[in-house]
């Protein structure tokens, strides 16, 4: 594994995607996202899985702890239903967590939708890595990162995504460079390296 190559694993999780009933959307949407948002080296290691609990908990702890993931998306199952538990598989698996993530990703998604109160999305630290689960569908991932942009498609409210580079790089991570266009990362100016 090159040490300056962000590692990210993408989590996506419903029972009827990974049960073969339709067609999972939002690896592919985030994969997309990276493709666009992304200017330095990175990969992605993929799981499709059901909304059960410790099969959710396996997976982060596999992807963190033995694959090396120093970023882990997941997607689905923060809703009210019975069978969503990715919150609790994450913060179960967690070291510390990380409320902040949390509390942006449902305010960015009130900009549209007013449903969006019932997102329960956690964040978590788990070794070095960060753990974040996003909403399940591919507008609502994009918002979530990317943030609320104007008729003239002029962020007003950022994404979350801005503070991720930061986040990874005081967990000893690769050094990540976004495209502005899509979403500036935003550091200390004394944390900015000179390309």
């Amino acid at each position: 594994m090159s040490s300056n190559e962000l590692v990210i694993g993408l989590v996506s999780i419903s029972d009827r995607a990974s049960g073969g009933v339709y067609e999972d959307k939002g690896i592919p949407a985030l994969q997309e996202w990276l493709g666009k948002a992304l200017t330095s080296p990175w990969r992605t290691l993929t799981r499709l899985i059901p909304d059960e609990r410790p099969v959710i908990e396996n997976t982060l702890i596999e992807l963190v702890d033995r694959d090396n993931c120093h970023l882990v998306l997941t997607t689905g199952g923060t809703g009210p239903a019975l069978r969503d538990v990715t919150p609790e598989a994450t913060l179960a698996v967690g070291d510390k967590e990380m409320p902040g993530f949390g509390e942006e990703m449902r305010r960015i998604s009130l900009n549209f939708v007013p449903t969006a109160i019932l997102s329960r999305q956690v964040a978590v630290i788990r070794k070095q890595s960060l753990i974040l689960n996003l909403p399940g569908q591919p507008k609502s991932i994009r918002e979530t990162l990317e943030g609320a942009r104007d008729a003239e498609g002029k962020v007003y409210h950022a994404g979350i995504f801005a503070a991720i580079p930061y986040c990874i790089d005081l967990l000893g991570g690769p050094y990540i460079e976004t495209e502005p266009a899509i979403i500036a990362a935003w550091r200390p100016k004394n944390a900015v390296r000179k390309t």
